[in-house]
């Protein structure tokens, strides 16, 4: 069993991180790092450069927690990779981000975290964007 995480190279996906390291402490389980790419462009927003990638590995064997990652530079759906994954790794738990978006925002771009929470094959700790307003 592993806990896996939807990464971006943001301050929210840090959080995300850390909350996956927790909960893989927690459970006794490994961590699978999924950082996929928009299909948009290489030089997307999402993608973590290999240093930030490594040192969260670093920082999460530092805790004892085994991890794997998967960076996926031409995913075109960002939501159906970490799904691949969970299955894949047969995960007990998919640790996701949430920032807020207006109504047309997600209606126009779709929202993979929506996405996530509907389709996983586990459970989903989903955790909020500090910055974001009720």
């Amino acid at each position: 069993m592993t806990v896996v995480v939807g990464y971006t190279p943001t301050p929210l996906g840090r959080s995300v991180l850390e909350a996956a390291i927790e909960e893989a402490v927690r459970r006794n389980v490994d961590l699978v790092l999924v950082n996929s790419a928009t299909g948009a462009s290489y030089a997307d927003k999402g993608l973590a450069p290999q240093d930030e990638l490594a040192q969260a590995v670093t920082d999460a064997e530092a805790r004892g927690v085994s991890v794997r990652v998967h960076q996926d530079t031409d995913a075109l759906a960002p939501a159906q990779t970490l799904l691949d994954e969970a299955s894949t790794a047969n995960a007990e738990l998919v640790v996701i981000g949430l920032r807020s978006r207006s109504r047309t925002g997600k209606f126009l771009m779709g929202s993979t975290a929506q996405t996530v929470l509907l389709n996983a094959p586990c459970n989903v700790l989903a955790v909020r964007d500090a910055t974001s307003s009720a």
